[in-house]
């Protein structure tokens, strides 16, 4: 059987491009060499596609060429510059292993939809409504799904500091990984956290803090046949819930450590894994994402966010609760290449 050829998109213009080079190593050396033959594009921070030999700290400084994917559906494939001349490889997918902005906002999904190439992951309009913490959240609310309270501020807008209940939490609406997020614990430092967040979001979320255990979900496949891996929890030392942003990475976040399977009650368990999967399908997601929600004293679930492509690096939570299930990274990325190719 001759192999897929796959094209890894990594790195990108966002905040998390650091974490996308992570997560695409880590992806790198899961692909069976058997089944795929890689095509590695790295996108510099200057928004620059090169196609190199793999992801990795230094993977600017080896041989890259210019490359992009092809608008054009009739080339299904990357053109590469090369002496002047553009020369074309054809590809069977791609994974976009892209975080936040121009990576899980709908952008390259709609380029990919232009070029006609399968790829891995949620659509356009899923990408788009996920990334966008106020969008989901009105959705999933509709759909009878609890939600934190929570106004947004666009622009030059303000809000009233007295009009809150606190403590809340401001967040740039459209980003991830915690950048630009502060826990606000009264009116004198609304200010100074809206102006934090609108270094990373013109649009930036307000909410009020839930208390209770943070728990995620990760999830595969497309309905009805949707596989979830095993719950996990996030015991803090200190603070809120911070990941890459660590001094020191590789041990992951500076003040948590995930427990998996999640130190809860089979009931709680039961009821986080049908929450999250009901989250999936209320936003339309596919291929694959990490559903983070939070777990009240009372038993209430409650969303916190959705990540269309969650973190791959060798600490990220989405391969560990899957691997805790019996589905090792190498599985994870056979059953998306298969449901890609399937669905589109």
């Amino acid at each position: 059987m001759p192999r897929l050829k796959v094209g890894v998109v990594f790195g990108g213009v966002s905040e998390e491009r650091h974490i996308s080079v992570k997560s695409a190593l880590e992806i790198a050396k899961h692909l069976d060499p058997m089944k795929y033959e890689p095509y590695f594009v790295g996108i510099t921070q200057s928004g620059a596609w090169m196609l190199c030999d793999g992801p990795g700290p230094e993977w600017e400084a080896g041989g890259c060429q210019p490359a992009v994917l092809a608008p054009d559906s009739s080339v299904r494939g990357l053109l590469v510059l090369d002496e002047g001349k553009y020369d074309t490889i054809e590809l069977d997918l791609v994974l976009p292993v892209l975080h936040g902005r121009f990576g899980e906002d709908g952008a390259i999904q709609g380029l990919l939809e232009l070029s006609g190439i399968p790829y891995v992951g949620c659509d356009i309009q899923s990408s788009a409504l996920c990334l966008d913490k106020s969008l989901a959240y009105t959705v999933a609310g509709d759909a009878g799904i609890a939600t934190p309270n929570f106004w947004t501020v666009t622009g030059e807008q303000g809000i009233d500091p007295d009009q809150l209940s606190y403590p809340v939490f401001v967040k740039p609406a459209r980003s991830g990984s915690s950048f630009g997020v502060s826990k606000v614990a009264g009116a004198d430092e609304l200010a100074d956290a809206v102006a934090v967040a609108r270094e990373y979001d013109s649009k930036v979320l307000i909410e009020e803090a839930v208390v209770g255990h943070e728990v995620g979900c990760a999830i595969l496949g497309a309905d009805p046949d949707l596989v979830v891996g095993e719950v996990d929890r996030i015991a803090l030392s200190h603070g809120f819930f911070r990941i890459h942003q660590e001094t020191a990475p590789e041990m992951g976040s500076d003040n948590s450590t995930p427990i998996v399977p999640a130190d809860i009650s089979a009931a709680s368990r039961s009821l986080v894994r049908e929450t999250a999967k009901a989250v999936y399908r209320a936003l339309g997601c596919s291929g694959l994402a990490r559903v983070d929600l939070f777990l009240t004293a009372d038993g209430q679930v409650v969303l916190n966010e959705v990540n269309t492509f969650p973190g791959m690096t060798s600490y990220s939570r989405y391969p560990r609760m899957m691997a805790a299930a019996g589905i090792p990274l190498a599985e994870v990325i056979d059953r998306l290449v298969a449901s890609a190719l399937e669905v589109r």
